[in-house]
């Protein structure tokens, strides 16, 4: 039988270290914030893409949450071609 681990996010079951897991959750969180935003104005994945700055097989990758074809900086860039201006905040772990 084998031992069964137990870990505080999916995150932190994917990542091999503490610094890729902070990673890939603030690539998720801000995906999730950009697909809102997508999702509140009605854009169908073509006006996404225009308005976004990117291809709508991008928006695709990005709606369906594939975290890892996405970097910070080109979430940044994409937040930022809609609008939005990216806050990061510090928090004790």
């Amino acid at each position: 039988m084998t031992k069964s681990e137990t870990f505080n996010s999916v995150w932190d079951a994917l990542a091999d270290t503490p610094e890729q897991a902070a990673n890939l959750r603030a690539r998720a969180d801000l995906m999730r914030q950009i697909a809102a935003i997508i999702e509140s104005n009605g854009w169908k994945q073509s006006e996404a893409a225009t308005h976004c700055g990117v291809t709508q097989p991008r928006i695709n990758d990005l709606l369906r949450g594939r975290v890892s074809r996405f970097s910070l900086d080109a979430l940044v860039n994409i937040a930022t071609a809609i609008g939005r201006r990216v806050h990061l905040e510090l928090e004790v772990a």
